[in-house]
């Protein structure tokens, strides 16, 4: 486990293509006091433009580690577990027991993640949605699962 995190919930951007989702959820995780990795590579700048007017000045507050790859990211964090949050899940994430430690993994948004990476996790969930619909805003999902965890760790700041 990361020395300096081992008890704080993460959370991780697979490969992220949309630089407005990205900064949002950093966002969130600066304003929420959450660690955010990105596991590359992005599909964009990270310092770009569109990212930083997404995220406006929050972007300087966010504890933000960067991975060059999906190996990179595992060997940082080996011994946490991975809750990957997925479409192809049949857990809800409103059942799960969140753990210190968790870092929640988001996939890009145009494909998900890959089979090993489904493979690689330790739990996987999903966000229950009326029928028809295909799935939420990246950043919406991020937000509302991590809410809930925070919620359930008593974790949200000033608490």
């Amino acid at each position: 486990m990361h020395p300096t995190t081992a008890h704080a919930l993460r959370l991780a951007l697979f490969e992220p293509d949309i630089p407005q989702n990205t900064a949002a959820v950093l966002r969130t995780c600066a304003c929420l006091g959450v660690q955010a990795e990105i596991v590359g590579p992005a599909g964009f700048a990270l310092g770009s433009a569109k990212s930083r007017r997404a995220g406006m000045d929050y972007l300087d507050h966010v504890r933000l580690s960067e991975h060059d790859d999906w190996t990179a990211f595992q060997r940082s964090y080996d011994g946490c577990r991975r809750v990957l949050l997925t479409t192809k899940a049949a857990v809800p994430y409103t059942t799960f027991a969140f753990q210190p430690g968790d870092i929640l993994i988001c996939g890009r948004e145009s494909s998900g993640v890959p089979e090993d990476v489904h493979e690689a996790a330790d739990a996987r969930l999903l966000i229950p949605m009326a029928p028809g619909m295909r799935s939420l805003n990246l950043a919406v999902s991020a937000a509302m699962v991590l809410g809930e965890a925070l919620r359930q760790l008593a974790a949200f700041p000033n608490e």
